[in-house]
């Protein structure tokens, strides 16, 4: 009984860690597109810095079209700024679902134990039930077995008897 228990479980345990392992590299692709989210901000920013210290004006004056530029820079740092805190939230849920995927299925593991545990508990339970009944079988048999012997003897005794007072006539 404790091998086949001790079997499941090490199986059970090993699709929980392949399982784990697909979360694993699904977390760590969501990382690396942040990652390079972030890249792309810090480029976006440098441009911006570029086009704040570029005056293409007459007299070195910046230009309505070089202030647009800046501002479609930001803007774009904007964007991107708003993708990554979209990207960094599903990772967040993502981490959130993976701890509570890890809660569940340990306790899942747990309340299998316990079942476990507790059948094993119930069936030692009938076991010994069953073995008192068993003795108590035995012991009422061999009293039976002693009254039937007993009866036995005693009918033998009377046909003994009753054979000798027919044969002494």
């Amino acid at each position: 009984m404790k091998y086949i228990l001790s079997s499941i479980l090490l199986f059970s345990s090993v699709f929980v860690f392949a399982y784990q392992n697909t979360d694993s590299l699904t977390y760590t692709l969501q990382r690396n597109k942040i990652n390079q989210m972030l890249d792309a901000r810090h480029r976006k920013f440098g441009d911006f810095d570029e086009s704040l210290s570029k005056k293409t004006g007459i007299f070195g004056w910046k230009t309505k079209k070089d202030m647009q530029r800046s501002m479609d820079i930001l803007t774009a740092i904007i964007k991107t700024d708003n993708d990554i805190l979209k990207e960094t939230k599903t990772l967040l849920d993502f981490k959130t679902y993976q701890q509570e995927q890890i809660t569940n299925k340990s306790q899942e593991s747990e309340d299998r134990s316990l079942a476990y545990m507790r059948t094993i508990n119930k069936l030692q339970t009938q076991t010994e039930l069953l073995n008192t009944q068993l003795l108590e079988v035995r012991k009422s048999q061999k009293f039976f077995q002693l009254v039937a012997f007993a009866l036995g003897l005693a009918l033998a005794a009377i046909l003994l008897f009753v054979f000798r007072k027919i044969s002494a006539k």
